[in-house]
């Protein structure tokens, strides 16, 4: 091992350091300089050579967005965070349960089942978006909420990563729990569900993420404009006031808040999940 202060040591530990703060640099300045601009009067944003840092802040901008008598954004935001708190509360639920029973259980056609929901990693959404929007139509959930749920609830990553991670836990502490006298169901709910925190914590952040910045399939199922989600009403506002690049950007970062609430909550499993990736 090479000591600390060794040249070689010092200087690739150096260039990790720069790279990695490089790499935060490029990676965080798209959102803070959309932050600031935000602040910015129109004028200001059209100006040329552009500035970085708002010459006078105004607050005008959110005051008019959150004002604004043509867009219910409580209701948007109720319907956005409606459909991703379920639909990933469902995806956590079921990914972890099958994954339980795809690593813990012997049946007929267990790699042939396995096999196919991992096929459907490589077939993209716009594939089977007509035959999902065929089946949804007949089962009456057009222009609904539930349209957007239950259509996405069969996560093949989801159910890859919980097997993955229920085969590396002890099968010694669910036999003790076979023959303690508890249920199938007892075991995964008392003893493999939390051991998945970590793994269902990623999962969910992604899934959540997946399904506040979902575009495609709201854009169309829903006909409503009460049933607009976040995404069709960053598209909407930017057509109606796309002179005013300051409401859009404003209306832009108010979107963003329950995406940074989420990731700074779940972080430390995240985290956690990360470390113990390492040492598998």
């Amino acid at each position: 091992m090479l000591k600390k202060f060794h040249p070689f040591y010092l200087l690739s530990r150096s260039a990790i350091y720069i790279i990695l703060t490089a790499g935060l640099v490029f990676t965080l300045l798209p959102f803070v300089y959309v932050f600031l601009a935000s602040f910015k009067t129109n004028a200001e944003l059209l100006r040329v050579p552009p500035t970085f840092i708002p010459e006078k802040p105004i607050i005008e901008n959110y005051t008019t967005v959150l004002s604004d008598s043509q867009i219910s954004l409580t209701r948007i935001f109720y319907n956005s965070g409606m459909v991703a708190i379920v639909r990933t509360l469902l995806t956590l639920l079921i990914s972890s349960f099958a994954g339980y029973i795809f690593a813990r259980y012997r049946f007929t056609g267990k790699n042939l089942f396995f096999g196919m929901i991992l096929a459907q990693l490589m077939i993209p959404f716009q594939v089977v978006m007509i035959p999902i929007y065929l089946l949804t139509v007949k089962m009456g959930l057009i222009d609904t909420l539930w349209a957007l749920i239950i259509p996405m609830l069969i996560d093949a990553y989801g159910i890859f990563v919980a097997k993955q991670f229920v085969e590396g836990l002890p099968g010694e502490v669910m036999e003790a729990a076979r023959i303690d006298g508890a249920s199938e169901f007892g075991i995964y709910w008392r003893i493999v569900l939390p051991q998945l925190g970590p793994a269902l914590a990623s999962l969910g952040i992604f899934t959540f993420m997946a399904s506040w910045n979902d575009y495609l399939w709201p854009l169309i199922i829903i006909t409503s404009p009460e049933k607009r989600t976040i995404p069709l009403l960053l598209v909407w506002y930017s057509t109606q006031h796309g002179a005013n690049q300051g409401l859009v950007l404003a209306a832009s970062i108010l979107t963003l808040i329950p995406i940074f609430v989420v990731y700074f909550l779940a972080q430390r499993w995240i985290v956690e999940q990360s470390t113990q990736s390492a040492f598998k």
